[in-house]
């Protein structure tokens, strides 16, 4: 059996990145594409509602909106209200915790994997799994040790002000993260603690729970996470309503670049289309008794801007 305890690790500061913090997008400063679709008007009309109602409104989110430049847009949102709840998956958190202690992230995956280099970052990897370490003996979530370990070590996180889980915690917002075992660069580490991951991960996943079973009335927006948000979702609706919650008045929307034409048409499995985990487990299936759900084709660097654009102006 091969030990980790082997394995090499680099310094990420001797890393070039392909996002830094002075590539992020800035609200209120950037120039915002208009988007003025008749179905995104009624998703934002639903959002507002749902904040006025005091009803949830979660944000789920793959790796990608932070890589694209988009967290200065989350923190601004969840500082307005118009998101009560963040999760992702664990390279949404990997991102998020890079760009706050080295203001920067996304490293060159095809020359660092030739030589097994890939993700075997000291810091990232040491720092990361501390704090989950920690949050599993102390009985908090994954995205809370994370924030707490910032919280704590303040000289070692110079770019807090744009770090998403980080703002979430200030802010008395769950941050939650997703995680399976064996997809995250921090999972590759020597310090890394599968038993930790997994209790850390697990809180998270229960308060997810929590979130969707107030749902009845509110809204649950998924970007860019192909199959962890969607799985995630479905399973914490059928607890919800396994439990006796009211979630029917919901609303969905998923944003993504794959177009997928009449999404709301019964396929089979012959169709490819059948498969995009979204497209049953967020825009179908969860509003079949009620609600509504819709699925939007656009980058995030559109899309994300869009809505806060109409929700913050409005």
């Amino acid at each position: 059996m091969i030990d980790f305890k082997d394995i090499k690790t680099f310094s990420a500061r001797d890393r070039v990145n392909l996002v830094t913090v002075d590539s992020l997008a800035e609200p209120g400063a950037d120039p915002v594409q208009d988007w003025d679709d008749p179905d995104f008007c009624l998703l934002t009309e639903r959002i507002r509602a749902a904040k006025d109602n005091g009803r949830p409104i979660i944000l789920s989110m793959g790796a990608h909106v932070i890589k694209c430049g988009m967290s200065r847009y989350i923190i601004e949102l969840m500082k307005r209200g118009y998101i009560t709840h963040v999760a992702s998956n664990g390279a949404g958190s990997i991102h998020d915790f890079e760009l706050c202690y080295l203001g920067g992230t996304s490293e060159d995956v095809p020359t660092a994997i030739e030589d097994g280099s890939f993700g075997m970052w000291e810091e990232t990897g040491r720092w990361m799994n501390e704090a989950i370490s920690a949050g599993a003996k102390n009985g908090w979530g994954y995205g809370e040790a994370l924030a707490r370990f910032i919280h704590a070590e303040p000289d070692r996180f110079p770019h807090k002000d744009v770090c998403v889980l980080y703002q979430a915690w200030l802010s008395g917002i769950p941050a939650t993260y997703h995680i399976a075992i064996g997809t995250d660069i921090i999972h590759q580490h020597p310090t890394a603690d599968f038993a930790a991951i997994g209790k850390t991960s697990g809180v998270d996943f229960v308060r997810i729970c929590d979130s969707v079973a107030k749902m009845d009335g509110g809204v649950y927006m998924n970007f860019g996470s192909g199959v962890i948000g969607p799985e995630v979702f479905l399973k914490a609706l059928s607890v919800s309503r396994n439990l006796g919650f009211p979630t029917k008045d919901i609303t969905t929307a998923n944003f993504d670049l794959r177009d997928l034409g009449d999404y709301r048409k019964d396929i089979g499995g012959g169709d490819p289309d059948y498969y995009y985990r979204p497209r049953k487990n967020i825009v179908n299936r969860p509003t079949s008794s009620g609600g509504r759900g819709w699925h939007f084709v656009r980058d995030h660097r559109i899309s994300i801007p869009s809505l806060y654009k109409k929700l913050v102006n409005a």
